[in-house]
């Protein structure tokens, strides 16, 4: 039976939890992810993961923080003066949004904090600081 090596288009069919066993996401009820080992596409250490699987083989991998996301960082959470904030818009802490970044980029950041002045947004990526475990089924190799 053929393993996966770099170069190979896989597909892949995954679900990724934290470390209190919470499901963030998974393509179970989808179609299975499909990349080409080695493209630099995802995450490297779930990219690299099906080197050496056959079709229908499963694995459990972890990812620790520093190698998906990278560490929490208290100072990507940045306050904005509320009068920068739409006046129709209504805000709750935890609420996600999208912004605008100065280099025309669309972001989403989540309300971290607020008061009558300031809203402290959170640019952090969702899953920042979290170690990720994904398990992982090698549904093709394509090439």
């Amino acid at each position: 039976m053929a393993k996966a090596k770099t170069g190979d288009v896989v597909k892949v069919h995954y679900t990724g939890k934290l470390d209190d066993g919470t499901v963030f996401d998974s393509s179970v009820e989808r179609e299975p992810i499909e990349y080409t080992i080695g493209e630099g596409q995802l995450i490297p250490d779930f990219e690299k993961a099906p080197v050496g699987m056959e079709v229908n083989e499963s694995k459990t991998i972890t990812i620790p923080a520093e190698n998906a996301y990278g560490p929490r960082q208290e100072e990507r959470v940045v306050p904005i003066s509320r009068e920068q904030v739409p006046p129709d818009m209504e805000l709750k802490v935890g609420d996600t949004i999208e912004v605008g970044a100065s280099d025309g980029q669309r972001m989403l950041v989540k309300v971290a904090e607020m008061d009558e002045q300031t809203v402290k947004l959170d640019t952090n990526h969702a899953l920042a600081g979290e170690d990720l475990t994904f398990d992982i089924t090698l549904v093709e190799i394509a090439s």
